[in-house]
């Protein structure tokens, strides 16, 4: 009996996703190493049993889903950049290497930031990862949580955050932490009107999606001073080209989409992508189903 067949659109999963596939299927894979051209997509597609696909394909109508394997390490890379952010860490290797510490003569004010204890830390939707990046900042002595969404979640009762409205957690945020989902609610959320409610020392931080926040109106806002900083893993477009306007910002820290970026998370996405298929193929129930 054939064995079913199954198109990868990258040669650089990992390895174990590979393995579990070959064990039970014939595996086309695209060896490039760059995403797979949509014509190239489409004419290898016909014939085939499933796909394993990234966000780099467009896919019309069915997608893998991985819930949760992302929660542990987009939280920690939230808390990371957060600090980052904040303490001007980029900023100070900066002035590190091009001679500004040397001229700096200890001023009592350089490279000063912003401490997270005593402060009121917002989060924008409470979902997985709100929750991971709010139980790994429990012992920064921060005073109050707080955090916006569709409605009042009993995990953030839990947790001992406060439920707001988005206009207060606009106002009365000193870190603003950026986890929702994107969608026709929380696209552009974040735009010029909404700078102007948060506090000119306030800190935004965002690792959901670029399309959440207006970069006009982020522009704006920090190079007025209307906010204090920005510390960006996601962006529009995607790669953001190395001379937009966004990378000049001194108070602006910027990463390229690393959330997911750690060795066993991603080793855990292939897999469990791999399983969803080899499930479905044998007519089993999915081990992650998205509906």
């Amino acid at each position: 009996m054939s064995k079913p067949k199954v198109l990868v659109t990258r040669a650089d999963i990992p390895q174990k996703a590979f393995t579990m596939l070959e064990e039970k299927c014939e595996v086309d894979v695209w060896k490039m190493p760059s995403p797979i051209p949509r014509e190239e997509l489409l004419k290898r597609i016909p014939g085939k049993d499933a796909l394993y696909c990234l966000l780099t394909e467009k896919i019309d109508k069915e997608v893998g889903f991985t819930p949760g394997v992302l929660t542990d390490a987009t939280a920690e890379l939230t808390v990371t950049l957060l600090l980052a952010t904040t303490r001007r860490l980029f900023e100070a290797h900066g002035e590190l290497l091009n001679g500004g510490w040397a001229k700096c003569a200890w001023s009592p004010l350089w490279m000063t930031g912003q401490g997270l204890k005593g402060s009121t830390v917002g989060i924008f939707g409470l979902g997985r990862i709100g929750q991971g990046v709010v139980q790994r900042l429990q012992g920064f002595s921060v005073h109050k949580f707080i955090y916006s969404g569709r409605n009042p979640r009993k995990e953030g009762e839990e947790l001992g955050a406060e439920f707001v409205s988005f206009d207060e957690l606009l106002r009365q945020s000193d870190f603003l932490l950026v986890t929702c989902a994107l969608n026709k609610e929380t696209q552009g959320i974040f735009d010029e009107a909404a700078f102007a409610k948060m506090k000119n020392t306030a800190v935004i931080v965002n690792t959901s999606r670029g399309g959440v926040i207006n970069q006009e109106a982020l522009v704006k806002a920090l190079k007025t001073n209307q906010i204090r900083a920005a510390g960006l893993d996601v962006m529009t477009p995607e790669p953001l080209p190395p001379n937009h306007e966004l990378t000049t910002l001194p108070n602006c820290t910027l990463i390229p989409h690393i959330g997911s970026a750690e060795t066993s998370t991603r080793e855990d996405m292939a897999t469990l992508t791999a399983a969803n298929i080899i499930a479905g193929l044998e007519g089993k129930p999915l081990p992650a189903r998205l509906c």
